[in-house]
Order: C-alpha cells, then structure tokens, then sequence
C-alpha cells in the first residue's frame, strides 16, 4: 500500500510537481520541493496503512481509524446487502483486492471498505460476511475460514457478444470528453507548461478561420464515438460471468479492473430490461436486478450486458422468475399524445421559420424549414414507437411495467415487493382522461410507472393486483 497510494495519487500530483519544476527553472530548489512532494505522498500513505484495523466483534464489523483521534464505525452483520471485490491493475499485480461492504443506507457510496487486502483475505471475508449476513445468529466460532461455496454457473457471455457494445451508447462521447479534458488542462496549466492562453485564443482562431479543418476534426470525432465506445465497453464488461453461489447471485466483469459484484437472492424482488433504439433493431437488451436496500444499483446491479433478447430473458427467468403474461395496451388516447408531443414542436418552429423565411428570404431559414418538417416527419414513427412500447400486465405472481422508446425500459416485479399506489394526474392527462399509475416497490427506484393509462385501468389494476388493501374502499351500491 505504501507503493499503491502514491501511486494512486500521482495524477492529481503530476501537473502540481511539473508546474513547481517549470517555477523553480528546474532548479535544485524546485527538485527539493518536487520530491518532499512525493515524500509527503508515501507519508500519508504510510498513516492511513498505519491508523486502519477492521475486526468482526461478535455480529458486527468495526473499523477503526486512529491518528489523533479514534474513529470507530460498526456495521451490523445482519445489514449487509452486498460485498463487492475488485483487483484494479496495481492491486492485482502485489496479489491484493479491494472489499467493499454496502448496507444500502449509505445511498451510492459504500458503508465500509477494505483497500489492500490479499485476495484470498477478500475472498475468505467476503463468504464470511455474506455467510454471517444471511445467518445473523451465527456465532464468533465460523470467523474461521468457511468451506468452499457452493457455485452454479448461469451464463458466461461470449466475448464475440462484446461487439454489441457501442449500440448502447454507455461509452460513444468518450473522444468528446478526452478532447474536452485536454483543452480544460491546456487553460489551466497553460503557463507553466509554456503554453499561454493567448496562444490557444490565436489556435481556436486560425481553426474559426478554417471551417474545413474544424468539419474534419468533428467528423474525426464522431468515427471515434463507435471505435472507442465499444473498447471502453469491452474493457469493464470483459469475461462477463453470472452466478449463482450460496444464495447469492454473483456477477464478474472487467479486463483492468475485474470486479465480482454479490446480490442476495432473497433480497432481489425483480429485474428491469433496458434497450435504445439502436439496441432493439439489433435484437439485443441489457438486464439489471431490482434488489432491495442496494445503494449504487446502476452499476452494483448490473446482471447481464448487451446479450440477444432471448438470452436475457431466460436468463432472467432462471436467476430470478418468468413474466408468463402479455402487456395490456393503453387506451387509443395515449398514442396520439405521444405522436403530438413527438411532431407538434417542430411543426411549431416549422411555421415560424416559414414566416421568417417569407418575411426576410434568408437562405438560412428555408434551411431551417427544411430541418424541422423533416424532424417533424420522424416524430410519427417515433411517436407509434413511444405507444407501441406502452403496457402493463399482472401474471399473478409478478407484475410488469414497459415505457420509453429512446431508452426503453420493461420493468419485472414481484407481487410481494408492491408496497403501494400512486395515481398522478397532470392538467393535460386530465383534459385527455388518461393519468399514470404507479407501483411502489420497496427497491430499485422506489416506483415503477404504468403511464397514460385509462380511468378504468387505474382502478381495476391495482385492485387486480392487491385486492386486500382495495376492497373495503371500492363503492358499494347503497342497498348492500
């Protein structure tokens, strides 16, 4: 650790030791202050290695972190949700792993984490206190090393499947956001890397100047998005595996940094399958579990990658449960909100640019004319889309909720995990007689709509689906 945190910190250290050097002329002075720098790095590395202990004191486990003062934190066994073990590259070549520790209280962030242990400490601590989690009882004596868990592969994703990667979109603006980091660097370092700002004003200029050089830059930049896209992607999903291992579902992933991810079976209550529009033509779907009190779950729930869609759904099926049922259509009502809200804008800014145009005759707003009626032309298909994706349905087990066209997302819930109702109703949904009804669900995102169903179906569902807590309120004619 005293290698792997100065280490760790030499990008946030680099740009200040190069700006000491460039002030100090290279001088021996600036070489000094440059290496009580790296010396300072090592020191701090050396007190947290120092100040840290971790310890399993009955059912709890306490961290401690004592320099000046002492600060202890106690983690209840009993409320760990998940422990998650990456080896990123340093890690992993000095045979070490980081542990984290999520008890869903801690919203994104994981409670507790235990950066340096040995592999096979992250292994043994995670059976542990997964083990011990799941069986709070337990008493001091099983600290020993448990016998090895029991694993069930479900699914091990071909790496050929890892070209569906840039059809996500997860990773496109990549070359964006390099290029974006290099000229925010360029501004702000600048002058100690002799580059002054007057010289990047004079560069963006002569490239102003040259609009063909900036088209060829942008279009440079767009080819990227794909290329780098998918090698983002294939590197954090690489070797994907799904697992089952003593009552948890394990998930594996990553080329650099490989990271294995544990989600209590009893403690998943469904899953969400996700698609774009690229991803659907493809026939291809992304699969995340709905588990309760899982802090970060856009990532720590991740179950399956861009996979074809019969795969996630079995697979989905066999980790987690089936949806045996069709989707209900929404009434006709919703599909020509979704076609007015996909074409009108742009009819709008189509009349005004047709009046601009006719008033003025600038070629710019018959251009614009142009654009928008041709936008407002894909808005039918995007609209039909948008409705064709709308459904509900209840199988008596499990109850399903589908919206979205650009990022489509069908939701699988267990019946049990519906803690309760909400009917919401904007001034439009109201002239329209149509509202969204949501489910409640104690995990995941708290709430799962069903939107622009009708009066009808906002009634007869939940009472379809939980008719014990409806019942005694449904009206009831005057004679009975």
């Amino acid at each position: 650790m005293l290698l792997i945190d100065p280490v760790r910190m030499l990008p946030s250290l680099l740009l200040p030791l190069i700006g000491v050097l460039f002030v100090g002329g290279f001088s021996p002075r600036s070489y000094a202050w440059a290496a009580a720098g790296v010396v300072g790095a090592v020191v701090v590395a050396f007190v947290r290695w120092a100040t840290f202990t971790y310890e399993i004191i009955g059912d709890s486990l306490e961290t401690k972190r004592s320099l000046i003062s002492r600060s202890i934190r106690t983690i209840p066994l009993e409320r760990i949700r998940g422990v998650d073990v990456s080896t990123p590259p340093m890690h992993r070549l000095l045979g070490l792993a980081v542990l984290k520790i999520d008890t869903g209280a801690s919203g994104g962030d994981e409670e507790a984490k235990l950066d340096g242990v040995t592999l096979a400490e992250a292994e043994r601590l995670k059976s542990l206190l997964l083990r011990r989690a799941g069986r709070p009882e337990a008493h001091a004596q099983e600290t020993a090393a448990p016998a090895g868990p029991r694993e069930q592969p479900i699914i091990s994703v071909p790496r050929k499947w890892l070209l569906y990667g840039p059809l996500s979109g997860a990773y496109l603006l990549t070359p964006f956001a390099f290029i974006g980091g290099a000229v925010g660097l360029a501004f702000q370092w600048g002058d100690e890397l002799g580059f002054r700002q007057d010289t990047a004003w004079s560069a963006g200029e002569w490239l102003w100047e040259h609009p063909y050089l900036l088209l060829a830059v942008a279009l440079l930049l767009v080819l990227a998005m794909p290329v780098t896209g998918g090698l983002m992607y294939a590197i954090f999903n690489w070797n994907f595996q799904l697992k089952r291992r003593d009552g948890y579902l394990v998930a594996e992933r990553g080329l650099i940094n490989r990271r294995s991810v544990s989600l209590e079976s009893q403690r998943v209550r469904g899953y969400e399958i996700v698609d774009g529009l690229a991803e659907r033509w493809a026939g291809v779907v992304r699969v995340w579990a709905i588990v309760t009190g899982l802090g970060d779950s856009e990532t720590r729930g991740q179950l399956l990658p861009d996979v074809p869609r019969g795969v996630a759904y079995q697979v989905a099926a066999d980790a987690i449960g089936p949806y045996r049922s069709e989707l209900r259509r929404h009434p006709p009502v919703a599909r020509r909100r979704r076609l007015f809200r996909a074409v009108f804008p742009w009819l709008v800014v189509a009349s005004a640019s047709a009046a601009a145009a006719w008033a003025t005759g600038a070629t710019l707003w018959w251009v614009l004319l142009v654009l928008t009626l041709f936008l407002a032309a894909l808005g039918v298909p995007l609209g039909l889309d948008r409705y064709a994706s709308l459904g509900h349905g209840y199988d008596g087990v499990r109850v399903s909720v589908r919206s979205g066209s650009l990022r489509r997302a069908q939701a699988v819930i267990e019946r049990r995990a519906v803690v309760g109702w909400r009917l919401r109703q904007t001034w439009f949904q109201r002239r329209a007689g149509v509202l969204t009804l949501i489910a409640g669900v104690g995990a995941g995102k708290g709430g799962y709509s069903a939107i622009d169903v009708s009066e009808a179906q906002a009634a007869d569902f939940p009472a379809e689906v939980t008719p014990e807590w409806l019942t005694p309120f449904l009206a009831r004619p005057p004679n009975q």
